[in-house]
């Protein structure tokens, strides 16, 4: 029974991730479509990035015990790819101050990878030590993943706008935190429950200050669409001033 509640709490937990992982899309489709990455920060898919390679290196066979862990391995393989795809478009579209910034964190998240897993290989010698070794590593940087959206959370404060803040980003980083802290307590694995501790409050903060700021943004919207429409009205009744004019001089 217990093992069939953790294999369902790790597929629902896969379907949140993945979710997770694919809400940016939107944020790239925008991205791709004004051909500018906006005031939009990279460092998040950079950090999860690293997060992603360190949880597929921690569930596979060489660090854990078989494929007990391979509902970490699945997901955390796919978000390679979403990460790895997300950036790049980044890249693409970014200023050259941007692409500095981009090489700037990308180079210690191969760096860190790349030192991880070759101490794990080769300084330890059994599963049990490789995998606190590689769980540690993995549970910092998870940590600092959950944190990154922070540097989102200053900037909607201050500017009173969620427009860089979507909700389906913050909505699926709270269910997907949930689900996979409760599927690290079914597998008594404190490296993976540890990090959704954390990423639970992070979310509810994010959705609450989405809710909070969310009414702002559609006044000001509305505000700015009334002023279009008057702009609009302006311009027709100037023209229709200067046509009686031109008639008149007629």
């Amino acid at each position: 029974m217990g093992d069939t509640l953790r294999l369902a709490v790790g597929v629902m937990g896969n379907a949140a991730a993945l979710l997770l992982f694919s809400a940016p899309i939107l944020t790239f489709c925008r991205v791709i479509r004004k051909k500018s990455t906006e005031e939009f920060s990279c460092v998040p898919y950079t950090i999860a990035l690293l997060n992603c390679l360190l949880y597929t290196w921690y569930g596979l066979p060489v660090i854990s015990c078989r494929w007990e862990k391979f509902p970490v391995v699945t997901v955390n393989g796919l978000g390679i790819l979403f990460e790895l795809s997300f950036i790049l478009i980044y890249l693409w579209f970014t200023s050259a101050k941007g692409k500095k910034k981009v090489a700037i964190t990308m180079i210690p998240v191969i760096l860190v990878f790349c030192i991880t897993a070759a101490i794990s290989l080769f300084s330890f010698h059994d599963h049990h030590h490789r995998k606190i070794f590689v769980g540690s590593v993995a549970l910092v940087t998870s940590v600092v993943m959950y944190g990154s959206p922070l540097v989102v959370v200053k900037q909607v404060i201050k500017t009173k706008s969620v427009e860089y803040m979507p909700f389906n980003l913050s909505f699926f980083s709270f269910v997907s935190s949930s689900l996979w802290m409760v599927y690290g307590l079914l597998s008594h694995d404190l490296f993976l429950m540890l990090p959704n501790l954390v990423g639970i409050p992070l979310g509810i903060l994010q959705l609450v200050l989405y809710c909070k700021y969310r009414k702002r943004g559609i006044k000001e919207e509305s505000h700015k669409w009334d002023l279009e429409i008057r702009n609009e009205e302006k311009s027709k009744q100037l023209q229709l001033v200067i046509n009686d004019s031109n008639n008149d001089k007629s």
